[in-house]
């Protein structure tokens, strides 16, 4: 059975109605470095680190002229430390000499950034600019394509392309936090709440085992 795309963002909202960003920021430059070191690291573990992190380095001055060896240790408590540590401060240079300082709000600029890629330059531009992005990483893509909103073999862009058809303009924040929240809370890649799922009847692979 295929789901219209409305019910299936009704049941998803009923479910997660507050979903937001969970990591804690407060500059863009805490925002933006938060961003990238969560990749393929959870939010936990980055706020966890960022707590102190944070208190040491409160500008890209602090990124560009730290010795990249002690960025390493100070960030070491999280997976891929030495290429992340390299691309924060690479990107944070460049934004000292070439944007004074400031985050260009353009897509196109930010993609060029080391260690930014689509869906980092998304994330950053919905939660501090407010522009309408969706933002698909793994627990969103993995959303679209078990309800049949994408197929498991689009790429990321191509997911983000089909929500962008099925949902309106006005909706496209909201919408990735809280399929990010059911992929992250109920819809897991291991053992998804398949019982209590109130989309099981429409899903393309339940687990009712």
């Amino acid at each position: 059975m295929t789901a219209d795309p409305a019910f299936i963002y009704k049941k998803i909202s009923e479910l997660y109605p507050d979903a937001g960003c969970e990591l804690d920021y407060v500059t863009e430059c805490d925002l933006l470095v938060a961003i990238m070191l969560s990749q393929q690291a959870t939010d936990i573990s980055v706020n966890k680190l960022t707590r102190t992190l944070f208190e040491k380095y409160k500008t890209f001055a602090d990124y560009a002229n730290a010795s990249l060896d002690a960025l390493e240790q100070d960030i070491k408590t999280i997976g891929l430390f030495r290429s992340k540590a390299k691309n924060i401060q690479s990107t944070a240079r460049i934004i000292q000499t070439e944007y004074d300082g400031k985050i260009p709000p353009e897509q196109e600029l930010l993609e060029r950034l080391p260690g930014i890629g689509r869906k980092t330059a998304n994330v950053f531009l919905a939660e501090w600019h407010k522009l309408p992005r969706i933002a698909v990483d793994t627990h969103v893509k993995r959303v679209s394509w078990r309800l049949g909103l994408a197929k498991q073999n689009d790429t990321p862009e191509t997911v983000e392309k089909k929500l962008m058809d099925c949902y309106p303009e006005a909706e496209w924040i909201r919408l990735h936090h809280r399929f990010l929240f059911f992929g992250r809370y109920f819809c897991m890649a291991r053992r998804p709440k398949c019982i209590a799922c109130p989309l099981v009847n429409v899903c393309h692979f339940p687990d009712l085992s």
